[in-house]
């Protein structure tokens, strides 16, 4: 199987329980062409709409999400296949208890061992901040990655990114929701 991410943005923002509708009604093209969604991980605003979403799915090629998702009526322009890489040291408790995220893209393709290697030298700066990095969601064309801490804020996360020099697209604070919750 493959992981498959899906990031989307929303103009106008949606209510949970809205997204949580239209998974629902994806379901029969999610079975017909066997894509699991795993989780969620949304932003909202102070009254609860998201406005910004991560879906990661485990499916058997990306064209297969591609096409279940198209049927759904998802606009798959932003989905791409990756990988996840979680951290080596963390417990089971701490591995769910993400709550920032951190999009970076590349110019040209990158490992994940060379930004690790960033992030290993800005050790300090993550520690300061009380920030731990949890896991990373990196794609196929190594061209993207988003990144998941455990911090007290996005704010924490930010500074801390910008003081160890890592690249920085966008840092969002988030919750996570999985197909247990709906």
């Amino acid at each position: 199987m493959t992981e498959v991410f899906l990031e989307r943005a929303f103009e106008r923002p949606l209510a949970v329980r809205a997204l949580a509708a239209m998974t629902r009604e994806g379901s029969d093209c999610f079975e017909l062409y066997r894509l699991a969604w795993r989780e969620s991980l949304v932003a909202t605003d102070s009254s609860g709409m998201v406005h910004r979403m991560v879906c990661r799915f485990h499916a058997p090629d990306a064209e297969s999400a591609r096409i279940a998702l198209r049927r759904a009526g998802v606009d798959v322009r932003t989905l791409w296949p990756g990988t996840v890489h979680e951290a080596p040291s963390l417990d089971t408790e701490m591995r769910g208890s993400a709550n920032v995220l951190v999009e970076r893209s590349f110019r040209l393709p990158v490992t994940v061992e060379q930004i690790q290697a960033l992030e290993d030298a800005g050790a300090g700066c993550l520690q300061n901040h009380r920030v731990v990095f949890v896991r990373t969601f990196f794609s196929l064309d190594c061209r993207r990655m988003l990144c998941l801490y455990r911090a007290p804020d996005a704010e924490s996360v930010r500074l801390a990114q910008r003081q160890a020099d890592m690249p920085v697209d966008r840092v969002w604070s988030f919750q996570s929701i999985r197909p247990t919750d709906t």
